[in-house]
């Protein structure tokens, strides 16, 4: 007799969910950690390997983490930081045979939790954060976001995917990045120039009074680091700003960057929509 493996795979996912679930019923409600809870990760596995397309089931997987852990470190540490920084930083294997298995780990639960509208009660105010903006407390004391790490780490390629599912960013994300530029005095690494680019083209324009810029910058802004539309010089063009509007409510509509592909639009303004070109 066939077995559709989908439905197979999802009913090994609910299972192991109600094995979690009960075992922490029997506890007073509290997860007992170590094997009880690490079976979650057998599911995550089990989950990616076989692409589960059940989303309801995945959401439930992911809600079922969160309420013991209160974040998702073991899904993004290894995509971040590598294979063999879980261990140094939490003390656990990671659950993916590389980093490069683990980002798309990443993105392939991301997509999950967009497409299933996703949220957590995060913080000591318990706001409402969406899965890829859930804080990693581990990684430092403030709290950072995965997007936050790549773009203190200067990893261009690991910050584009997130910002391309709509991450959220600090206000002083820009400052930090002009601020480190001008350390280099001239002579600037490409990965920090490419996570600046990246910022700038989900953001209207950069913050503050133009004179401040001219007076705090002056390097980046003779060198054109900083373009005269995205600092107050000039009025930011109409395509860049209509982009952001766009982006916005697409991701207000939990439907980005998938919503994109179902704009009627030549391709080139679906890849400037997706932030793949300026």
């Amino acid at each position: 007799m066939e077995c559709d493996p989908q439905m197979a795979v999802r009913d090994a996912i609910i299972a192991i969910i109600r094995y979690h679930e009960e075992n922490r019923a029997d506890n007073g409600s509290v997860c007992m950690m170590g094997r009880f809870h690490n079976i979650l990760y057998v599911a995550v596995k089990l989950c990616y390997d076989w692409q589960l397309k059940d989303t309801g089931t995945v959401v439930a997987l992911l809600e079922n983490i969160y309420a013991c852990e209160s974040t998702f470190e073991r899904i993004f540490v290894g995509a971040i930081f590598g294979n063999r920084a879980p261990y140094y930083i939490a003390g656990w294997k990671s659950d993916f045979d590389s980093q490069e298995e683990n980002v798309r780990a990443v993105v392939y639960f991301i997509d999950h939790a967009t497409t299933g509208g996703l949220e957590f009660a995060c913080g000591r105010n318990k706001e409402l954060t969406r899965f890829v903006d859930v804080p990693m407390d581990s990684c430092g004391g403030d709290s950072p976001t995965p997007a936050k790490i790549a773009l203190q780490l200067g990893l261009p390629d690991k910050l584009h995917i997130l910002l391309r599912y709509g991450a959220c960013l600090d206000d002083n994300v820009v400052e930090y990045l002009l601020k480190r530029l001008m350390e280099f005095c001239h002579v600037y690494p490409y990965n920090i120039v490419a996570c600046l680019q990246l910022v700038l083209r989900v953001i209207p324009r950069i913050e503050g009074e133009k004179s401040v810029i001219f007076d705090n910058y002056p390097d980046l802004v003779e060198d054109a680091l900083i373009p005269p539309t995205r600092c107050g010089v000039q009025v930011p063009e109409l395509k860049h700003l209509s982009r952001c509007c766009i982006r916005k409510r697409l991701w207000e509509n939990y439907q980005l960057p998938n919503g994109i592909g179902t704009l009627t639009l030549p391709d080139s303004l679906r890849r400037y929509l997706d932030i793949m070109c300026d």
